[in-house]
């Protein structure tokens, strides 16, 4: 076998030295003239915002139509599991966010798998969350609330947009590194769950900074910590989460997905143009609105990061008992 094995190897060699060099340069890869970009979500949210501005500039770039279609519902599962069972030839793509692996880690029923059912393409941004009180709430540091959350386990509340939210995972992970117990409060979105925290119904909520702006501009909450390991460059005053869990991070993150089979110079291309979108100064100006820093990465390497937070989200999913039934 090892013989048939070499002596394949050799013939392949010289097969390959036999063949005369056309051209070094692969042909570019064909795209549809029309492209739908899905939004799992509701508009005018970030995922709504980034995907219309991207979709206008990838029009341009790749000289056909690229259209934003909104599929919302079952916290972006709706839209996810559409673009899953789409064509792979790059007339359907995706752009989400973090929900897409939290979502995923506590509905043990969904139709798609993350990791087999997605072609991951490029990243667009990423971002702290912000550990946010109300104005008058006694905590004036992350250590405080902290130590009153040891005193009394499950005292200390925290509200999200529901189960399995990004908001809940980065909540359930704090408490589990800084070994105490919380209370969830699950909302229908963020805006009512951030009126209850500005009322102080609810203690806490580990919240994007694009949820919170209008009430931290306007003084009706205040952020005790960011969830990034190092000070945001957007609010350099804030301290990390992890100086008081040592270990403890959590970003946002958007990118762009298509399903499973896109053929690889077609993903290759897709990610080189998307870099070069991002690297924009109106792209980044949005991101900046948003508090989020543009990305640079690879295909592979966005691979990477959605492959780690499926396997982080759901080991977090299993050790606080996080389930959709």
């Amino acid at each position: 076998m090892k013989r048939e094995v070499l002596l394949a190897g050799v013939l392949a060699c010289g097969l390959l030295a036999a063949t005369p060099v056309a051209t070094h340069a692969q042909a570019e890869p064909a795209f549809p003239k029309v492209m739908t970009m899905v939004v799992p979500f509701p508009p005018g949210g970030s995922n709504d915002v980034f995907a219309r501005v991207l979709a206008e500039k990838l029009s341009a770039r790749l000289h056909n139509s690229v259209i934003v279609e909104n599929r919302p519902g079952a916290g972006g599962s709706i839209g996810a599991d559409y673009v899953a069972r789409a064509p792979k030839d790059g007339s359907v793509l995706m752009l989400s966010s973090s929900t897409f692996t939290t979502n995923a880690a506590v509905q043990p029923k969904l139709q798609y798998d993350v990791l087999k059912d997605f072609s991951p393409v490029a990243m667009l941004a990423s971002s702290p969350m912000a550990i946010t009180v109300g104005k008058g709430s006694k905590y004036d540091s992350l250590r405080s609330l902290l130590d009153d959350a040891r005193k009394e386990p499950g005292k200390i509340s925290y509200g999200s947009a529901g189960i399995g939210s990004i908001n809940q995972m980065a909540s359930e992970i704090l408490a589990g590194m800084a070994k105490v117990s919380f209370m969830h409060v699950p909302y229908k979105g963020m805006s009512p769950a951030m009126n209850d925290l500005a009322a102080e119904r609810v203690d806490m909520i580990v919240a994007s900074f694009a949820s919170i702006s209008a009430m931290l501009k306007s003084g009706r909450v205040r952020v005790l910590a960011v969830t990034s390991a190092e000070r945001s460059p957007f609010y350099p005053d804030l301290p990390p989460a992890g100086d008081t869990v040592p270990g403890y991070a959590v970003q946002l993150w958007w990118g762009v997905l298509g399903p499973a089979g896109l053929p690889e110079p077609m993903v290759r291309k897709l990610n080189a143009e998307i870099r070069a979108v991002v690297a924009e100064p109106r792209m980044r100006e949005m991101f900046a609105a948003e508090s989020a820093v543009p990305s640079d990465l690879s295909v592979a390497q966005f691979a990477d990061l959605v492959k780690r937070d499926a396997a982080t989200w759901k080991q977090v999913a299993r050790e606080r008992n996080i389930s959709v039934e």
